[in-house]
């Protein structure tokens, strides 16, 4: 009998080593006829004076990185940077700052990394704007790494339990994103606007749903999308206010003028995504077909409530089951976990879906498989990127009593743990979302 937990992990990491940084910076970044050419973006080697990099997020280390090898650095340029990220890659450049951003939950280093940031582009001579590039290397964890509040007053501890409850709070990316934008002084397009006339370019990593790159790292080098409207109706819908500390409650009370997002010039402001959530499924599909399973990508679960989302799936893959024998379904993108207000586990959005979808298999459900990590290698308050289950791990009805009290602490951590159940990649320098892999033998 195949050993599907083992099959399922291995596509999962087939998947993230197919979609390589390093590999798609090559393809976006390149010199031609002294032209340097971003995408679809071209700027003069010869009228270049001054370059400006800005990386942050979870994969910003291994993105700058990538760029350096693709950049050919003339010895006239002046140049500086920001890296904002989990580590520094080996080697930094003595001509960049790093800050070990805090995630989830921003820390001294965010503030500082911000300031730092707002102030190197700031510092931009308005009459020597034509010959300067700003790079911006963003992706998925941006927006706790690279943070500081509008107001002033608002502290760091403030600021680190509104987004905790923003997260915690059950809505979906873009609407957290939403009420960040209003909220920070680099988030909605404000770092580009800090660089004045100065061309801008930035790169992403998305770890948001296609067509909304405005929320990677909450946009902080993009034009912003959502409205005041949008963020007062967030608020209300899911009651964050109230539980907000008190200054960022009185702030969102009264929205000052200064939380409408900049306008950015679009010519000045480009930007290109290297790679996301789509290729990270599609690179699954491809190693599933390639180990003879009928792999199917199906998205329509991206940010449903995980129950929800563990029902469909669960469903889908047993028609397949039913029509074709040995399928392989790939589901891309993220669930939603509202915790309570007092929680007492550990785990993360990817292990609570595992688990729900584990006790809700039947005896028909023989030779099936759930995996759900995250690509970034980290899951919640855990140190595991998700789980990977079958129904041996319901063998007594002792693990099945222990599985659903797992569930109502939002403790699956430990109960995944505790059978060697858990998918632990440790950082893998990478953010496209979460991955759910459900297999049929």
């Amino acid at each position: 009998m195949a050993d599907l937990p083992s099959i399922a992990k291995s596509i999962f990491l087939g998947a993230l080593e197919d979609c390589s940084i390093h590999r798609a910076m090559q393809r976006c970044v390149s010199v031609q006829d002294g032209q340097l050419r971003i995408c679809k973006q071209s700027f003069s080697i010869r009228e270049l004076r001054r370059l400006r990099i800005v990386a942050a997020g979870k994969a910003s280390s291994t993105m700058l990185a990538a760029l350096r090898k693709q950049l050919p650095i003339k010895p006239e340029w002046d140049v500086r940077g920001i890296l904002i990220a989990p580590e520094p890659p080996p080697g930094l450049a003595g001509e960049f700052q790093f800050f070990p951003g805090g995630h989830p939950l921003p820390n001294e280093a965010s503030f500082a990394g911000a300031r730092a940031a707002l102030e190197m582009l700031r510092s931009i001579p308005p009459e020597e704007s034509s010959g300067t590039l700003c790079i911006f290397l963003l992706s998925g964890g941006a927006s706790a790494m690279l943070e500081l509040p509008l107001d002033p007053a608002i502290s760091l501890q403030d600021t680190a339990t509104f987004h905790q409850v923003l997260v915690g709070g059950g809505a979906s990316i873009n609407e957290i994103n939403c009420v960040r934008k209003r909220f920070s002084a680099v988030k909605g397009g404000r770092l580009a606007a800090a660089a004045g006339e100065a061309a801008c370019i930035s790169l992403l990593i998305s770890d948001v749903p296609a067509g909304h790159e405005d929320a990677i790292g909450s946009g902080p080098t993009l034009p912003d999308a959502s409205t005041v409207e949008q963020c007062k109706d967030v608020l209300e819908r899911y009651h964050l206010l109230p539980q907000f500390p008190a200054p960022v409650r009185r702030y969102f009370e009264n929205l000052p003028e200064a939380s409408v997002p900049p306008d950015l010039n679009r010519n000045r402001c480009g930007h290109c995504v290297l790679l996301c959530a789509d290729d990270l499924a599609e690179a699954a599909a491809r190693r599933a077909t390639d180990l003879g399973w009928l792999a199917v990508v199906d998205h329509t679960s991206d940010e449903w409530p995980y129950e929800k989302a563990a029902a469909y799936l669960l469903q889908r893959l047993r028609q397949l089951r039913q029509s074709f024998g040995r399928a392989c379904l790939i589901a891309g993108g993220e669930v939603l976990v509202q915790l309570p207000a007092k929680s007492v586990g550990a785990g993360g959005r990817n292990q609570q879906f595992a688990l729900y979808g584990l006790t809700r298999l039947t005896p028909e459900d023989k030779s099936v498989a759930i995996l759900s990590g995250g690509s970034d290698g980290i899951d919640g308050n855990s140190p595991a990127a998700g789980a990977v289950a079958d129904e041996r791990l319901l063998q007594t009805p002792e693990d099945r009593r222990a599985a659903e009290v797992a569930l109502q602490n939002f403790d699956a951590y430990s109960y995944f743990a505790a059978r060697g159940a858990l998918l632990v990649t440790g950082s893998t320098g990478q953010n496209l979302r979460d991955l759910r892999i459900l297999l049929s033998g």
